[in-house]
């Protein structure tokens, strides 16, 4: 985690907010960082919250979509893969959709380099279901908000956005830019949701390190369509 925080303290302070990804994952493939969420298996909190879903079952006989928004070298897009889903997963940093690539060679999943502050206009409100996972939470400052907000966008009408981060209760918590991640607070996961309905949230303690999490299911209306 040092390496990271260094990254992304220079980066908070520099001006580029996101590129610091990229020099993190490169130097992940050249062995001299470690990658600290590239843990080779789905994030728990995920499959637990999937337990018995299908993600089958449309009428044209193709499985529902999905995106794993910072999908990193692949794991949990591959993970709703194997439920039925046709998976998308992005991630701004090339070095990791290539490594996702190169991991999953016969994969169904359709891997993608894009940013999540400027995504491809063919995805907005297209997804059944969209998966946050630990992405925005290492972000510092105005770009924070600005992903919170487009998370919701690729959201179908029916759609869900499910967003898992480490959680505080604290509504103006202090931030020191070298000490990410930051938990999310109860205000940002409103910025999430916006117009989207909650379905479920819920707090609970993580395994490692043990600290509290957020588990949040948001709903696009039909209505909204």
């Amino acid at each position: 985690m040092f390496r990271a925080r260094q990254l992304a303290a220079a980066s908070a302070t520099g001006g580029d907010e996101t590129g610091w990804f990229e020099q993190l994952y490169a130097e992940g493939e050249a062995g001299t960082a470690i990658v600290p969420w590239v843990l080779g298996e789905p994030n728990e909190s995920l499959v637990e919250w999937a337990a018995g879903l299908d993600g089958t079952g449309r009428l044209d006989g193709q499985g529902k979509s999905a995106l794993v928004v910072g999908c990193g070298t692949g794991d949990d897009a591959e993970f709703l893969a194997g439920l039925g889903f046709a998976v998308t997963g992005f991630d701004i940093a090339p070095t990791a959709i290539a490594a996702a690539r190169r991991l999953h060679p016969d994969s169904a999943v359709r891997y993608e380099v894009a940013d999540l502050l400027n995504l491809p206009a063919e995805w907005s409100g297209v997804f059944d279901l969209v998966v946050e996972i630990y992405t925005v939470q290492p972000l510092y400052g105005e770009v924070r908000a600005r992903a919170l907000a487009a998370l919701r966008g690729p959201v179908a009408p029916g759609g869900t956005l499910l967003v898992i981060a480490w959680a505080t209760d604290d509504d103006n918590p202090e931030r020191d830019p070298a000490m990410m991640p930051w938990p999310l607070t109860p205000a940002e996961l409103d910025v999430a949701a916006g117009p989207l309905r909650a379905r479920r949230i819920e707090q609970f303690m993580g395994n490692v390190p043990a600290l509290p999490r957020w588990r949040a299911e948001f709903v696009r209306d039909l209505s909204d369509e």
